[in-house]
């Protein structure tokens, strides 16, 4: 199955393998975008991505992939818990999301628990560490694979 996914990663991941390695872990954003793409040409899955501190960069990232990508795997770090403009920045593309988190973010703080996004999204991979975008990515390619095909099978 040929797709363009976008990997799209919000404030603070761009620190990962230093910021709270107790956490999120040792692995930097590029060992793991690596990983995913290593993971995705294995199955003819283009990869893209884009890692911003600010919320209307992440918003415009959302909106070019109206055009740009079949799907988008999106970690919005604390915008997560209540960026409104980024769940209806989802909510106005017609491109099914999957929200990610390395973090089990129902088994930390109490603000944590509610996500602002979860509702607007295909679905939700949270707690795995680097590998939430691996399980993250095979489920949207098999969404991706089924919506293009209902009767086939993406493995």
């Amino acid at each position: 199955m040929s797709c363009r996914i976008l990997v799209l990663n919000g404030p603070n991941l761009n620190l990962l393998g230093t910021r709270e390695t107790d956490v999120y872990g040792t692995a930097t954003l590029e060992s793991i975008l690596a990983d995913v793409r290593r993971a995705a040409a294995e199955h003819g899955v283009e990869i893209y991505d884009v890692q911003s501190n600010s919320e209307g960069e992440l918003i415009d990232a959302l909106h070019e992939a109206r055009t740009r990508a079949d799907g988008v795997i999106f970690n919005p770090g604390a915008y997560t818990h209540y960026s409104l403009a980024l769940r209806d920045a989802i909510a106005s593309i017609s491109v099914p999301v999957v929200e990610t988190h390395l973090s089990n973010v129902q088994a930390r703080e109490e603000f944590r628990h509610t996500s602002v996004v979860s509702a607007v999204c295909l679905g939700v991979v949270a707690g795995f560490g680097a590998d939430s975008y691996l399980v993250a990515l095979a489920a949207l390619r098999r969404h991706l694979a089924h919506q293009a095909s209902p009767t086939a099978r993406a493995d």
